[in-house]
């Protein structure tokens, strides 16, 4: 989603704001600006597309000053044009946003009647009208920005920049995060810490509806009630080196292949190193009482919540609800007294994420969450926090995240299942080895790649694909089929296998390939059972599974990719990378952009 960048109080601010918009790319983006002050004036320079043509924008026309602000936007209001560009201005007013403003077209009419002209398609545009609206009433610029904050509706962050005023800029944020970032002799706004790594590492994260005026030597911050606050400062250990490639092609890539490494770091983290059993934080509550857990997530992460729902109810015998974060609120669900609500984000700002926590924690839910960013939003606001380490993840397709927060979630579930009492001491350290193991099977899964890489060519020339599993397998189906389609723009869908009888089997030709997903588990014979029914029907089917499962259906199937065999309860965690693999090699070569596909976002922060 949209980032947002802003200095007050240094020289050459256009580069740092430059340098600041790159290390926001990954959060997905099809237009990108700067504004500055030159001479008091307000200066812009706007691009549509990649941050390439802006620094070209910039190379023809440079601009000076020591204070501004930069944006990269997904468009929401209105088509990715430069006209659409951030920033938005008046000759009195330049604006940044991320979000959206719910009563825009309402205060553009009212606007528009005192004589305001409106020159784009977006709601941000208002924004600066307002502010400017409430300065040509004689009020000061804060008041001004104070006036214009409680008349907005909807989730959003501003920066905020003044003509004449070389050392003031507001900004605020309500749904959408923005942290404030403290230097010496200069202070700046951003939408995350990276953005600020290479300024300072010392951050305050502004909480829901606050507000902020900077100056380059202070930081004002206010509530939604306008009354002065504190903010904790946070120390950041993001790092300031901008996230290379290590030599791949692209950071899916990358972070396909980092899998072993952070799949190891995040279990370690959670697995006793003297017992070998799971070591989780103190939790705030007694699993052993908990009358059923709900897990909510969007997307990717809805499917690390499936499979979470199959293992809790095996092995912790635990009721599981799982619901995606957009409409779990809308459905006025009855909570249990005493129940956990688990939420699980990348990001740790998914919007819809966010706004599950707070209606379940408002329920009197405990709440926990697994996420990667540890000075999140969604971390700040739960009782307890699991993280995943999987490092940044720059592709907008999640895959590191992905198998972390299966790695953690599995490790959620070995604790509860020994607070339960329904798994022995034996038991659990049967998992904890197989969990251990992991790592270095991913390993040898990654050793596919060529294998995976000359299917893809067969797969980047269909119009269509089908992903099948059973059990735990089916999540990873729906997530083979959601990356495919992510990056590759191929049409895809996931099924349950027994379901295909009921309507799906009429899709099956020679033109549709079926990437059937089959650990020899207990369900293995079913799945059997449905890859006939496929290749009865003269489907192609690309079997993956272990070798016991490829010596009984090799003889069936188109291809096959062959597994490590592994105890059924960490398969999900090893299937999920040659399903990452084959959409990136698809992707690859069908030529679209693999890191930053059309029309997405890294972290989705609006409704």
């Amino acid at each position: 989603m949209c980032g947002i960048i802003g200095i007050v109080g240094r020289d050459g601010v256009s580069e740092l704001l430059l340098e600041g918009l790159k290390r926001l790319e990954y959060r997905g983006y099809d237009s990108a600006g700067i504004a500055t002050l030159v001479d008091g004036a307000i200066e812009r320079r706007r691009a549509e597309g990649k941050l390439i043509n802006l620094e070209r924008r910039l190379a023809e026309a440079p601009l000076a000053g020591s204070i501004g602000i930069g944006h990269t936007r997904w468009a929401t209001h209105g088509g990715p044009t430069e006209g659409n560009a951030h920033p938005h201005a008046t000759d009195r007013v330049a604006v940044v946003h991320n979000g959206i403003i719910e009563n825009y077209q309402a205060l553009t009419a009212e606007l528009t009647r005192k004589g305001h002209v409106f020159v784009t398609e977006t709601d941000t545009e208002v924004v600066a009208h307002l502010i400017t609206d409430y300065l040509q009433q004689g009020k000061a610029p804060v008041e001004a920005c104070r006036l214009a904050f409680h008349r907005l509706e909807g989730a959003f962050a501003l920066a905020i920049l003044f003509a004449g005023e070389e050392n003031l800029m507001v900004g605020t944020r309500r749904g959408t995060p923005l942290a404030v970032g403290y230097g010496d002799g200069a202070m700046y706004l951003a939408s995350d810490a990276f953005a600020m790594a290479p300024l300072t590492n010392r951050l305050a994260y502004l909480e829901d509806g606050d507000w902020v005026v900077l100056t380059r030597n202070s930081a004002e911050i206010r509530a939604a009630d306008d009354t002065p606050v504190e903010r904790k400062i946070h120390v950041s250990n993001v790092s300031a080196a901008l996230i290379g490639k290590a030599g791949h092609r692209h950071f899916m890539l990358k972070e396909i292949f980092e899998q072993p490494q952070v799949i190891g770091d995040t279990i370690n983290a959670f697995v006793s190193a003297s017992t070998g059993t799971i070591a989780l934080p103190d939790l705030p509550f007694d699993p052993a009482k908990v009358p059923r857990l709900t897990i909510v997530a969007c997307g990717t992460a809805y499917y690390v919540a499936m499979v979470a729902k199959y293992w809790f109810e095996q092995v912790a015998r635990l009721p599981v609800e799982v619901d995606i974060g957009s409409e779990f609120r809308y459905r006025d669900t009855p909570f249990e007294k005493g129940g956990v609500a688990v939420f699980v984000s990348q990001s740790g700002e998914t919007l819809d994420t966010l706004e599950a926590l707070r209606h379940a924690k408002r329920a009197g839910q405990h709440i926990v969450s697994i996420v990667n960013v540890p000075e999140s939003t969604i971390a700040r606001e739960s009782d307890r926090v699991l993280y995943t380490l999987a490092g940044p993840e720059i592709g907008v397709a999640s895959t590191k995240a992905f198998t972390t927060q299966l790695t953690v979630m599995a490790c959620l579930v070995l604790a509860f299942a020994r607070a339960r009492g329904t798994i022995s001491h034996e038991r659990e350290a049967e998992l904890a080895l197989a969990l251990r193991e992991v790592p270095a099977r991913a390993a040898e899964v990654l050793r596919h790649d060529d294998a995976i890489q000359a299917l893809a060519s067969m797969v980047a020339e269909s119009r269509d694909a089908l992903y099948l599993g059973r059990g735990t397998a089916y999540p990873i189906a729906l997530e083979g089929a959601l990356k495919l389609k992510e990056i590759s723009y191929i049409h895809a869908e996931g099924y349950a296998a027994g379901e295909m009888k009921h309507g799906p089997i009429s899709l099956i030709d020679d033109g549709v390939p079926v990437i059937a997903l089959a650990p020899s588990d207990a369900l293995f014979e079913k799945v059997v059972s449905n890859i006939q029914e496929v290749a009865a029907r003269s489907g192609r089917v690309l079997l993956i599974s272990d070798a016991d499962g490829v010596a009984r259906l090799g003889g069936k199937v188109r291809w096959s990719i062959e597994l490590p065999k592994v105890d059924p309860f960490v398969a999900p965690i090893l299937h999920s990378l040659p399903v990452q693999l084959l959409a990136y090699h698809t992707a690859v070569a069908k030529g679209t952009d693999v890191d930053q596909p059309r029309n997405l976002a890294k972290s989705v922060t609006v409704e």
